[in-house]
């Protein structure tokens, strides 16, 4: 089961000021950028590593401002299209049967599309081989720009215990 972390990073945009003078060229006027990010880890510290290892490529000198667990039921990437990520809600129907009455549970998701209405349609789609009942309730846009699932690349330094310690010696 996936472990995901939203981590959220910083760094200065130098930006095009076409109004600048010839007098302050050596000047240039730089914008604070903040951007969101989706990583499948198995800890903090693995979703920092991971963040750095994926980010630093394409965005030199930058800092990790926050990394927080987001609970989510599943992510659906549709290779299609879709460059926004949209949070899905929706209330799985199941009765109980100690009361007899109807409980709703909720369960978040994240899919990517061009429209809120492609996003519910999607996941809809999606949901349709669910044995519960379904309702979609909320469809958000997400500021998140890119998703990092696991990968078996990722993990290639993870190894069993075993592997690393060598076994005792047995007594007689």
């Amino acid at each position: 089961m996936p472990n995901w972390f939203l981590g959220k990073i910083r760094y200065q945009q130098p930006v095009d000021d076409s109004n600048v003078g010839s007098r302050n060229e050596e000047f240039i006027k730089q914008k604070t950028v903040t951007e969101a990010y989706l990583v499948d880890a198995v800890s903090y510290t693995d979703a920092e590593t991971r963040l750095y290892q994926e980010i630093a490529a394409n965005t030199p000198d930058f800092e990790i401002t926050n990394i927080s667990r987001m609970k989510l039921a599943d992510v659906f990437h549709n290779e299609e299209g879709g460059e926004t990520w949209f949070k899905v809600k929706a209330m799985f129907i199941t009765d109980d049967e100690k009361t007899g009455k109807q409980k709703k549970t909720p369960s978040v998701m994240l899919v990517n599309a061009e429209t809120p209405k492609q996003a519910y349609e999607r996941v809809e789609v999606s949901l349709k081989t669910a044995l519960d009942p379904f309702e979609i309730t909320d469809v958000n846009t997400t500021k998140i720009l890119d998703i990092f699932p696991y990968t078996e690349e990722a993990a290639r330094n993870l190894r069993p215990l075993s592997e690393l310690v060598s076994p005792e010696p047995e007594t007689v």
